[in-house]
């Protein structure tokens, strides 16, 4: 009995350490596992959104599932669900999982005033008509517009002019809206100059006036 005694109570330090051991504590590993950085369709996603951050669309690497559809011309983004796909300026090109994989074009970057050349007699990059209405109640209608690109601090403007006199100037700077040289003596002065892109345009509204004008004509892309 007192052998036994003994024996027990020699085991009872190695039983502690065991117990106390329990199972193997997992380490960090599995939360770098399961990093966002894959979907579990396995697809490389990486930055905080496209073509924003914070936009639901992310831009995605090569992988065996992806590379047939990668192009250097063009971002790989996928998107949760179809809606954000479409508004994006790009081609579905293949849906894995329950991610859209869209295609979509580089922009060129835009030509250096020193560049770009000139309209012949006049000092605009370039010269269209654009979709205009509501210039001192002006009906809907096309107004012939010149553009000078990237001049002083990088300011683009486009004049447009009304067919029946009248002329508005429009800003932008990398290919976004700054505003417009609305005044008191029309009365644009009392509206905001709001812009709205959409595809490859950008619509400006102010107060009843309003002008759609596309990507390439301000960036020359």
């Amino acid at each position: 009995m007192i052998s036994h005694l003994k024996s027990v109570l020699a085991a009872g330090p190695l039983l502690a350490i065991i117990a106390c051991s329990g199972s193997p504590e997992t380490t960090g590993n599995s939360a770098l596992n399961s990093d966002n950085s894959a979907t579990p369709a396995g697809l490389p996603l990486f930055g905080d959104g496209y073509p924003s951050k914070g936009d639901p669309c992310r831009r995605v690497g090569e992988s065996a599932a992806t590379v047939d559809f990668l192009d250097d011309s063009a971002d790989l983004v996928g998107c949760p669900s179809a809606k954000d796909a479409g508004a994006l300026s790009g081609k579905v090109v293949a849906t894995i999982g329950e991610t859209i994989l869209v295609s979509v074009p580089r922009k060129s970057a835009p030509l250096a005033a020193s560049e770009d050349a000139l309209v012949p007699g006049t000092d605009f990059n370039a010269t269209a008509e654009i979709e205009c209405a509501g210039y001192r109640r002006a009906a809907e209608g096309r107004c012939p517009a010149g553009v000078k690109r990237n001049r002083e601090d990088g300011v683009t403007t486009v004049e447009v002019n009304w067919p029946k006199g009248g002329s508005r100037a429009i800003f932008f700077k990398d290919g976004k809206l700054l505003g417009a040289d609305t005044n008191e003596a029309d009365g644009s002065a009392r509206f905001e100059v709001k812009g709205e892109r959409k595809a490859d345009v950008t619509t400006v509204t102010i107060g009843p006036e309003r002008y759609v004008i596309p990507d390439a004509f301000v960036t020359g892309g």
